[in-house]
């Protein structure tokens, strides 16, 4: 393993990984990656767009190349997976061997209401859901996804977390 740190937040859509994984990148004068947006530019298509024309299999074969190539570089950072991303391919096995994972544990009811905006249209899994089928997908969701975001070797749960809090929690990963 190099010896760059490597910072991968995961977590269910909408749970902050963008918005939480900068500030938290500026705090510790790292790169900011999303995952998602390194996967658009590589295949020049909209997440949205390769689901449709490819599928969720293609899309899920192309996240893993990818994510495996920013993890090889030598190079610290904070990236952004995108919410299924630990769930495929052995992908939570690749984070945890490459970088330190931090699942944000954001309550479903905060969740949803960020979905609720436009955002939702934005996202292929979430796309012609009402508030209602939105909250029931991501009920689903957890079910299935939580035995993967549960191995990240830090979980911040609740909805008020900070940069100095995790930073906090880095520090004591890291020293043991």
């Amino acid at each position: 393993m190099n010896k760059q740190l490597k910072v991968v937040l995961v977590g269910l859509p909408g749970s902050g990984k963008s918005t939480f994984g900068r500030q938290l990148a500026k705090e510790l004068a790292f790169p900011f990656l999303d995952l998602d947006k390194l996967i658009e530019e590589r295949y020049q298509l909209k997440i949205a767009e390769i689901f449709s024309l490819h599928g969720e299999g293609k899309f899920r074969e192309w996240e893993t190349l990818v994510l495996e190539d920013t993890l090889k570089q030598d190079l610290a950072f904070v990236l952004a997976s995108g919410g299924g991303t630990p769930c495929f391919n052995d992908n939570m096995d690749l984070i945890n061997s490459q970088g330190v994972s931090v699942y944000l544990d954001v309550p479903l009811a905060s969740i949803s209401h960020r979905l609720q905006s436009s955002t939702a249209e934005q996202r292929p899994l979430f796309q012609g859901l009402d508030q209602v089928e939105i909250t029931l997908k991501l009920k689903s969701l957890v079910v299935t996804r939580e035995y993967f975001y549960s191995q990240a070797k830090i979980k911040l749960s609740g909805e008020d977390f900070s940069a100095e809090l995790l930073l906090a929690e880095l520090i004591l990963n890291l020293k043991n």
